[in-house]
């Protein structure tokens, strides 16, 4: 529901499956939800609400995976509410937490499979918010290294927000020719939550307009614009 842009049915979904699972007895799928639901309120720049919903789902009754994914959610909310150090500090607490966790085969992966080092990418991601550009760039640029091209969604999501960091930094150029590689990508998996970073890179690069390599990509990007956001 989240990323076909029906923002409101996926947050009635979402809470529908915590009172769900809560009834049900299953804590795990209910502390789960609440980290889905703070993606939500992320995307709407409600950093309050983040916050709030990524510690209740860091519950020391729940999985440490949970737990380390809720932080880094956390910290996300710290991030664009500007505060550094309780974002790295959540930071680290996911690292400590997801390190103890033990996969098991038997059970479906929570969360992302394609990032070899969550907590390193979600750095990245908010050095850009927290006003640091060019260390997000360089963070995300190693991280994006390693993940396979065959994780089409993971390329893109991460990789929009790697241009954005270039194009704040000042890289437009580099912006610019790392964007066009990643419309047709966008396109295919028609994301909410991409085209949400991908409307904030179109500003971003609107605000050099004599710029050659941004003339050049701007209808390419803006025919894109028109396709994926809902």
């Amino acid at each position: 529901m989240q990323e076909s842009g029906n923002e409101r049915a996926a947050l009635w979904w979402t809470q529908r499956a915590v009172d769900l699972a809560a009834a049900g007895g299953d804590r795990h799928l209910a502390g789960y939800a609440l980290v889905r639901r703070a993606l939500v309120t992320l995307y709407h720049d409600d950093a309050k609400e983040t916050i709030a919903l990524a510690q209740q789902a860091q519950d020391s009754g729940l999985p440490p995976r949970i737990r380390g994914l809720a932080a880094q959610r956390e910290a996300q909310g710290h991030a664009i509410a500007g505060d550094r150090d309780a974002c790295l500090s959540a930071l680290d607490r996911a690292r400590q937490l997801l390190a103890r966790h033990t996969p098991d085969s038997d059970a479906p992966v929570i969360g992302t499979m394609h990032l070899p080092d969550p907590v390193g990418m979600i750095t990245g991601w908010c050095l850009y918010d927290l006003g640091r550009p060019g260390e997000a760039a360089e963070a995300l640029d190693q991280q994006l290294s390693q993940v396979p091209p065959h994780a089409l969604r993971t390329q893109v999501r991460y990789g929009v927000r790697r241009a954005l960091a270039h194009a704040a930094a000042g890289d437009i150029e580099h912006a610019c020719d790392m964007t066009a590689q990643l419309l047709g990508g966008a396109a295919a998996v028609s994301s909410a939550t991409i085209s949400a970073d991908l409307r904030r890179l179109a500003r971003t690069l609107g605000r050099h307009p004599r710029n050659t390599a941004v003339r050049a990509l701007a209808p390419q990007l803006g025919t894109s614009l028109r396709l994926i956001t809902p």
